[in-house]
């Protein structure tokens, strides 16, 4: 774990800066070059003349670096004769606008707590787009937030990115292409976490590991109604969901009742209300229900008889980090009981969250369910980023447990919503979330400097 310093600035023009007496050298030698994110100053490196366990960086050098003032604590590493202060970590995303109180709209609360980790990190967050790059100077126009307001300081081009584009369309874009594919291969700059997951592409990755095959339930493209046919009688009942959907919206819920021989199909209607049709066979079914849609672009999941609450059905969301080791861990875990009538456990569905005591009062159940949906976490965070592209940082899960307490992977989000966190009880693990978030960024910094060519993609 790096150690984090407070950090003063003190007026002087020349490049200065002041070793804390609690820095350890490796060697005796000084360091010479002091560096922040991509720049780099010569300065003259010594111990704090007051012997004070903080950081003393002159004005000059400061100016030189372009290190935000507000700026009150940092991290400090050395390698070679080079001094790193701080992990600069930028956080790239769209939908920026005009208004100073929001500069990226609804998103801006969920940036501002982001930021605000920074102090006990030893990093130096800020959120940018395409537009405030300056290619030219190397510099870009972050936005920052000190817990005061929202701030923009030029700042060098940064250690590492973590991506927080809101969308696949955004991310879909060829000038945010070109602008990853640039900065990785002109300045070895690491993102992590780019791409949202395809839910198709991963289930069929996943399904060929025999680590995590038991913890999928069938899932394919759509085929046609015989397999559709097959697949009910199989399991009951069936869900089909867009491929590159989100928040629960367009997943349908379709059970075929084996006695009156009738299909009922349970979904969200464009009113967001709830509704449940029936119809006599499968065909007039799909050609009623989604005669406006290309079935194409959904795939078809058996369906689970899932633990229940009230005649509801819950389903669990578990979120996995990397840290600052680049380990694994399970940061959160809360389960999610659908509204009434409702095909999903979205909260804009009617879900409710509950944390598993709340659900499990006996402590015997609970420690059964809770340990076998962290260990189907874990195993398929390795599995997922084994079989997929890229630097995964975090991953956030929804599993059902059957009635026989069987784990069943229903979807994997490579930028999890955090809905989750609005239970009291889960505000604690909502700053490990953040603060995990931001330390992955200090370990693919490290690696970066030490297995530089290992890093490029």
């Amino acid at each position: 774990m790096l150690k984090t310093y407070k950090i003063e600035q003190f007026q002087d023009e020349e490049s200065l800066l002041y070793l804390p007496s609690g820095f350890k050298l490796e060697e005796k030698m000084f360091p010479h070059t002091v560096i922040l994110g991509t720049a780099r100053q010569s300065a003259e490196c010594k111990r704090h003349p007051n012997g004070r366990n903080v950081i003393g960086i002159s004005s000059g050098l400061a100016l030189k670096l372009h290190l935000p003032p507000k700026v009150n604590s940092l991290s400090l590493f050395c390698k070679e004769d080079c001094l790193y202060i701080g992990v600069l970590i930028g956080i790239f995303t769209s939908g920026f606008t005009s208004f100073s109180l929001s500069p990226i709209g609804e998103r801006s609360y969920f940036f501002k707590k982001l930021l605000s980790v920074q102090s006990s990190l030893g990093v130096i967050p800020f959120v940018f787009g395409e537009r405030h790059i300056n290619w030219e100077n190397g510099l870009i126009k972050g936005y920052f937030h000190f817990g005061e307001g929202w701030e923009i300081e030029e700042i060098p081009f940064p250690n590492v990115i973590y991506d927080r584009l809101p969308n696949r369309r955004s991310e879909k874009r060829k000038t945010y292409q070109s602008i990853k594919e640039r900065l990785q291969r002109e300045y070895g700059i690491p993102w992590y976490n780019p791409g949202f997951f395809n839910k198709l592409d991963l289930f069929e990755r996943l399904e060929n590991d025999s680590s995590v095959q038991h913890l999928l339930p069938e899932t394919h493209s759509f085929q046609s109604f015989d397999e559709m046919e097959r697949m009910l009688s199989s399991y009951h009942h069936i869900y089909l969901k867009p491929k590159n959907g989100s928040l629960g919206n367009g997943i349908h819920k379709i059970t075929y009742n084996r006695s009156t021989e009738e299909y009922y199909c349970r979904f969200r209607d464009g009113d967001r209300k709830n509704r449940l049709l029936k119809f006599k066979s499968l065909e007039q079914l799909v050609n009623t229900v989604f005669k406006s849609r290309n079935l194409d672009t959904f795939i078809v999941q058996q369906g689970i008889s899932l633990l229940q609450e009230n005649n509801r059905p819950i389903d669990f969301r578990v979120h996995t980090n990397k840290g600052e080791d680049g380990a694994w861990q399970v940061s959160a875990i809360a389960g999610k009981v659908a509204g009434s009538g409702s095909v999903t456990t979205h909260a804009n569905n009617g879900g409710e969250v509950k944390i598993l005591s709340e659900l499990f009062p006996d402590e015997a159940v609970r420690e059964v369910i809770e340990g076998a949906l962290k260990e189907a976490a874990l195993r398929l965070s390795h599995s997922i980023e084994r079989n997929l592209e890229g630097y995964i940082g975090e991953i956030g899960f929804d599993f059902g447990v059957d009635e026989n307490h069987r784990i069943w992977m229903f979807e994997a989000n490579s930028k999890p919503g955090r809905s989750i966190f609005s239970h009291p009880h889960l505000r604690s693990y909502d700053l490990l979330t953040r603060k995990l978030a931001l330390s992955f960024g200090i370990f693919l910094t490290q690696q970066s400097l030490n297995h530089p060519e290992e890093m490029i993609p």
